[in-house]
């Protein structure tokens, strides 16, 4: 496996704080996703996270698992747009 990097950094609210973070690759999504994620398991976070993990494997390019992200991120309500 190897680190897929976004073209653009994702930028996340996290915590009960709400602090900010900047995603840069699929490894930082995939770590999200599978640890503090608020809605894991609906359809969209499902598609995010086997978009990123095909990443990484080389199978789709990082953008394409960029913007299946950032909709998990939306539908969760912690995209920072």
């Amino acid at each position: 496996m190897q680190t897929a990097w976004f073209s653009k950094p994702v930028v996340v609210s996290v915590g009960v704080t709400g602090s900010t973070r900047n995603l840069s690759n699929t490894e930082q999504a995939i770590e999200l996703l599978t640890t503090h994620w608020r809605d894991a398991g609906s359809l969209k976070h499902q598609s995010a996270l086997r978009a990123c993990r095909r990443a990484t494997s080389g199978e789709v390019s990082p953008d394409i698992a960029r913007e299946a992200f950032v909709e998990a991120a939306r539908e969760a309500h912690i995209l920072v747009e």
